[in-house]
């Protein structure tokens, strides 16, 4: 018997979809601190940092979203 494919179509639009999404939630990420003595290259690193710490990547990208809500906290708008 002959096993029935998923059209292209379908797989196209998923991966368009991923990407998209990606787009929107790193163009969403925050890059301004609302502290001006904190308002740097080396602080907004070393929250980044502390934020991709204590949450790691997943294989489903909810990790941008938690990383970007990690900053908010500190600060980053």
């Amino acid at each position: 018997m002959m096993e029935l494919k998923k059209p292209r179509i379908y797989q196209r639009s998923a991966c368009i979809f991923g990407l998209l999404s990606l787009l929107i939630a790193c163009s969403n990420f925050p890059s301004q601190n609302i502290d001006p003595t904190k308002n740097n290259k080396a602080t907004f690193q070393k929250d980044f940092a502390e934020c991709k710490e204590d949450y790691p990547e997943s294989t489903t990208g909810v990790h941008y979203k938690l990383w970007a809500g990690c900053m908010n906290l500190k600060g980053w708008k």
